[in-house]
């Protein structure tokens, strides 16, 4: 119900910080939505800097930003009112993390999108590092073929290191392990990266494209999203550093000449206009890096964008 049908202003600053403040469901055997958002407080795989697993706590704060109950929000240049109140999202709160146990962490992660899929909603989990997004891609087993959307500073495609094989290095890599994962578009690659000139190479021979900041900007949005097969089914992983650290500080491994807003804007738009997505998540914010917030902010906001834009295009 909005903040006008409760007669209570309910400001942002006020109340419970689910996400957008939509209703909170405990009960993972009674989802009954269109979008489910999962916390993953998880960053026991990360190589430098720890932070991340604050991550779902302040992006649920910051998008409490854009939660002023007036049925939607609409987009003047698009002409569109995203998100009213015929779209149903629930915030159905973390997954367990156990400390030091990334085996344990991950199943329970693993759990909580299984929830959400059998309950046909789309599952969008918030991170944690990117070890994060192997359960989540280990949920989708049974659920049909997906085309992985990476759009990240790093590849993330290193197979073992020092025995560690589920870390926030090697998450590209197990999921182009899967039979149902059909290929990876990983867009953003740059500079000092995790996986050195074989994990490249490993990549492209395992249907990876690979592109970088800047070939992404001599493409454009709209051919950029083309490059993902026509009729795929596509899960989109957001790690934060895609972002120049410019405007998006608050994470563990930042790396300059990342993409900015529109950039991203426009190319998630392009994609979910063009093809299915079936599950998102965004990882790597860690806002002790950020004592603005922005990082948070601009998390919250990609997301709330991207799942306007796929309830539009489900409209059609």
């Amino acid at each position: 119900m909005s903040a006008q049908g409760t007669g209570r202003l309910d400001l942002p600053f006020v109340g419970i910080s689910t996400f957008g403040k939509r209703p909170y469901v405990a009960d993972w055997a009674a989802i009954d939505a269109d979008i489910a958002i999962l916390g993953a407080p998880f960053d026991g795989g990360t190589q430098f800097r720890p932070g991340a697993r604050f991550g779902p706590r302040s992006v649920r704060e910051a998008s409490t930003l854009f939660s002023f109950g007036l049925g939607g929000a609409y987009d003047h240049e698009d002409d569109v009112t995203y998100l009213g109140e015929d779209v149903r999202i629930v915030d159905i709160g973390d997954a367990d993390i156990v400390h030091t146990n990334t085996v344990q962490s991950h199943a329970n992660i693993a759990t909580g999108v299984r929830a959400i899929l059998d309950a046909g909603a789309l599952p969008v989990i918030i991170g944690g590092d990117h070890s994060i997004n192997i359960p989540c891609i280990d949920a989708f087993e049974g659920h049909g073929d997906i085309h992985i959307l990476q759009i990240d500073a790093h590849l993330d495609f290193v197979d073992v290191r020092h025995g560690v094989r589920n870390g926030h290095g090697n998450p590209m890599r197990r999921a182009a392990e899967k039979s149902y994962v059909t290929g990876l578009t990983q867009v953003g690659i740059r500079n000092v990266s995790s996986t050195a000139k074989d994990g490249y190479d490993a990549a492209r021979a395992m249907g990876s494209d690979i592109l970088s900041v800047r070939q992404a900007r001599d493409l454009g949005a709209e051919a950029l999203a083309k490059r993902i097969p026509k009729g795929a089914r596509v899960y989109v992983t957001i790690d934060i550093d895609g972002f120049c650290p410019s405007i998006a500080p608050g994470t563990g491994t930042p790396s300059h000449g990342g993409f900015l807003y529109y950039e991203m804007l426009e190319l998630l738009q392009n994609v979910a206009q063009a093809h299915e997505i079936v599950g998102i998540d965004l990882v790597e914010v860690a806002p002790a890096y950020d004592p603005t917030d922005g990082t948070s902010i601009l998390a919250a906001q990609v997301l709330l964008n991207l799942l306007g834009f796929i309830m539009h295009a489900r409209k059609g």
